[in-house]
Formats: C-alpha cells, sequence, structure tokens
C-alpha cells in the first residue's frame, strides 16, 4: 500500500497545533468541496482532505499516526512497523467506506476492537414516550384496547418514514388525563444483555358529545325549561354510569352547578360529577304560545337588565 503524508494533505507542518490544523482542514475543505470546484481532481483531494482531518485532528489518532515517524515520502510503498501503534487508544469513529487502504491498515484493527468492546457494553435501552385517546367510560369500567402507534424510522438510504406497531393495552379503572401507563420492556432494545426501555403512554381523552372532563371531575350541560329553573323539581340526568334523578332547587339561575359527590372518574379518592343548568326556552312558533309569552311579560313585569342600570 502506498504511505500517506496526512500533514503535507492538510498543507501544515507537522509540528501543527490542533487549531491550525482545524482551520487549514477548512480552508482546503471549501477549496475543493465537489459543489463547489468542479475541476478534474477535486473530488480526490477533498477525501483526502477529510481523511487527514479525521486523523490529525483526534488527539489520540494524531500521536498513533506520528510513531510512524517522518522518513517517508507520499506515495511510496509502505507497511507499518509491527509496534506502531504501542500505547494506541482508539476513540473515534470515522467513515471507513470513505477512507484509504492506509488509513484502514492503521486504524482498521483499533475499529474492529472498539466494535468488539461495544458488542461486550451492557445498558438498557431508552424509553419510549407516547400519548394515546382513550374514552371516557374506559377510565369509569377499565377495558383492554389495540391501539397503534408510529414511530419514525431512518431507511437505509437517510429518509424518515413512519413505521407502525399495534400493541393491546390494559386500560386500568379510574385513570384519568395526564397520567401515564408503563409497558416494560415496550422501549428501545438494550445493548449487550442490557434490558430493554420502557414505554410510557399517556392517556388523554376523546372528545365526547355529552361530558368534558377536568381531572378527575366530570361535566354535563344540562339543559332545563324555566319553569324547572324557577319552580324546582326532579329531571332525569345522564352520567357515565347511569341515569339519575337530579333535584332542581326552586329559583336556579342560568349556569348554576349541581353536584353529585364521588360520581366523577374512580379513585382514591374519586372526583365528582356537575350537572350545570342550562335554561332552554321554548320556541313562541304559535299563536298559544306567543299569548303565554305576551301574559308573562304583562304580569311578571321582568327586566332582566336592571343590574346593567337600564
Amino acid at each position: 500500500m502506498e504511505y500517506r503524508d496526512y500533514y503535507a494533505a492538510l498543507e501544515v507542518g507537522r509540528d501543527a497545533t490542533q487549531d491550525e490544523i482545524k482551520r487549514a482542514y477548512r480552508k482546503l475543505a471549501r477549496k475543493y468541496h465537489p459543489d463547489l470546484n468542479k475541476d478534474k481532481g477535486a473530488e480526490e483531494r477533498f477525501k483526502e482532505i477529510g481523511e487527514a482531518n479525521d486523523v490529525l485532528s483526534d488527539p489520540e489518532k494524531r500521536a498513533a499516526y506520528d510513531q510512524l515517524g517522518s522518513g517517508y515520502r507520499p506515495g511510496q510503498e509502505f507497511q507499518p512497523p509491527p509496534d506502531w501503534d504501542a500505547g494506541f487508544e482508539y476513540s473515534g469513529a470515522g467513515d471507513e467506506a470513505a477512507f484509504s487502504e492506509f488509513f484502514e491498515n492503521l486504524f482498521g484493527g483499533a475499529r474492529q476492537a472498539q466494535r468488539a468492546q461495544r458488542s461486550q457494553f451492557h445498558t438498557r435501552g431508552q424509553d419510549h414516550h407516547a400519548r394515546i385517546m382513550i374514552d371516557l367510560e374506559d377510565a369509569f369500567a377499565g377495558a383492554e384496547r389495540a391501539i397503534q402507534l408510529k414511530m419514525p424510522k431512518v431507511t437505509a438510504d437517510g429518509r424518515v418514514v413512519s413505521e407502525s406497531r399495534t400493541l393491546n393495552v390494559s386500560i386500568p379503572k379510574g385513570v384519568h388525563s395526564g397520567q401515564h401507563i408503563r409497558l416494560k420492556g415496550q422501549g428501545s432494545p438494550g445493548f449487550g444483555e442490557g434490558k430493554a426501555g420502557d414505554l410510557y403512554l399517556e392517556i388523554d381523552f376523546s372528545p365526547h358529545p355529552l361530558y368534558h372532563v377536568e381531572g378527575k371531575d366530570v361535566y354535563l350541560n344540562l339543559p332545563v325549561a324555566p319553569w324547572e329553573a324557577a319552580l324546582g323539581g326532579k329531571v332525569k340526568a345522564p352520567t357515565p354510569q347511569g341515569t339519575v334523578d337530579l333535584t332542581i332547587p326552586a329559583n336556579s339561575a342560568q349556569g348554576r352547578k349541581l353536584r353529585l359527590k364521588h360520581r366523577g372518574i374512580p379513585g382514591k379518592p374519586p372526583g365528582d360529577f356537575y350537572a350545570v343548568l342550562q335554561i332552554s326556552l321554548p320556541p313562541a312558533k304559535d299563536e298559544k304560545s306567543k299569548k303565554l309569552y305576551q301574559a308573562m311579560a304583562d304580569e311578571l313585569s321582568f327586566n332582566p337588565r336592571t343590574a346593567l342600570g337600564v
């Protein structure tokens, strides 16, 4: 194989500082970059500069390279001395496919040793996180659900694609928004004999046609007729656990909250259920209903804007 003079490639002396090597590499890389320099041989020169920088910018590699001495000429037939790398500790990782036979003969064995060392290194895999949507009813009764997760993956050609996987998940009774379910061993694989990481699923509720949730409390906007709000009485109201008879106090106003203790999401303690009164007016769609509204206006003399001073 041919000897490569990395100092000559970067046009620096053997006593150059690391900063000088860095500046030289940047200058030459700009000059010979294939996108900027279309001259014949520019691409090969660019690769040579990159290989030289990989060695000389790394203190351990540079020290090992310097042990070869300076008595060689670029391009001459070369075989490294058997003890050339005594005391050499490999810590870098280059793109070996882009480097020369010279580089591989010097540093390839060290790279293989590093890979073998890595294969014996044991560490736990990374944890993954995902947010999933469940139905409110699942929090009241618990459920078994199949969920599909998508994870970004980089392909061999550098493109990012979504990879799907389906998991069967047990939704525990009493789970609430923001809580995490841990799936042991469903994260990234470990290295060596290290265990896989875990998958943490953050719970959120799908929009519900009747209810909305705040913490462990459940809210229902409950329509009531004007006379039900004014006179009071019992009305039926739906809850996630079934229909209940709800007592409306007399003279209830729009937006009044009626609390059903411990009827919210189960737990220790459980949440509460709130019925928020929404007064619904019957339409004046015929002569009879219009006369009734007119009679109320005449008899009650009610001004809803008194508090506004008008």
